[in-house]
């Protein structure tokens, strides 16, 4: 999600910021980048995330060599949810970003990322896209929550309420954590996608994991530049559907327009409290900024 008017179309993109993946253009260095990442994630995740998200990899055939075509992905979601995966040149408007939600197609950008810049790249690239994302898009139910939170940013604009309903995308699709049979487990792309993240989010000491309540969410700001300092977790991705499709979203804008936001963080009485942090990390963090 990015602000529409910081953005312009790149020379050569479509009306809808869409653009040709160009498989043909990745060096043999972009696919090795693409594999040492793949093998690092992948064998690393066993056992941290959610067993959708392990299923949706095999179903995808992520794991054959090199980046995937975007073609041959989306020949496959379409067979199980209805979704495409569409090549775009980096962050696209919101208005953009919404509108191929809302439409069951998936924005992803089309480089990768440098050998020097493996734990970290601020624009996501192919590898936080594609590994991050594509996979919990062949489960039907998470296909039916993205889908459901593009139309609510189509009407979110209109309300005021971006910021808010970026928190929601922020804390459940990119930095979501979810209570699994065996414990909890990850599911956001932004933590999946990172190495040091998927262990920091689900065990390090110094995080809260709280339970996940929507007005909670929409009150809570985030970090862009570092680990989260909450973690918030759901139930299922059911649940997670369920409270999209019937909460009425406008007034509940209208209702956080005169609600303060909470500290980053804050743990409130009312908070289900997987665990409690110690913010050390963050903590520590704001001594050497």
């Amino acid at each position: 999600m990015a602000d529409a008017a910081a953005l312009e179309r790149p020379a050569g993109a479509a009306d809808d910021w869409t653009i040709a993946q160009d498989w043909a253009h990745y060096s043999a260095q972009d696919h090795a980048t693409w594999d040492l990442l793949f093998d690092r994630q992948a064998r690393m995740l066993h056992g941290r995330v959610a067993p959708e998200f392990l299923e949706g990899l095999e179903f995808l055939r992520l794991a054959e060599p090199g980046i995937p075509d975007f073609a041959a992905l989306s020949d496959r979601l379409m067979q199980r949810t209805g979704w495409q995966v569409v090549a775009v040149p980096g962050l696209v408007p919101d208005d953009v970003f919404f509108d191929h939600l809302a439409n069951r197609r998936f924005v992803a950008g089309n480089f990768i990322r440098r050998p020097d810049q493996l734990d970290y790249l601020r624009e996501p690239d192919v590898f936080h896209d594609v590994f991050g994302h594509v996979p919990l898009l062949a489960n039907p139910v998470f296909a039916d929550y993205l889908q459901a939170y593009g139309r609510g940013g189509q009407r979110a604009g209109g309300l005021g309420a971006m910021a808010r309903l970026a928190r929601l995308y922020w804390y459940t699709v990119e930095f979501g954590l979810v209570q699994g049979s065996g414990g909890l487990r990850l599911y956001g792309a932004g933590i999946v996608s990172s190495h040091a993240e998927s262990v920091f989010a689900l065990e390090d000491s110094s995080p809260h994991r709280l339970g996940f309540d929507l007005r909670r969410v929409m009150r809570t700001p985030y970090r862009i530049d570092d680990f989260q300092q909450t973690y918030f977790v759901i139930e299922s991705f059911d649940s997670l559907l369920d409270v999209t499709l019937n909460t009425d979203f406008a007034p509940l804008y209208a209702e956080l327009a005169t609600t303060p936001d909470l500290a980053i963080d804050a743990v409130l009485a009312e908070d289900f409290v997987h665990h409690r942090g110690t913010q050390a990390y963050a903590h520590q963090r704001a001594t050497t900024r």
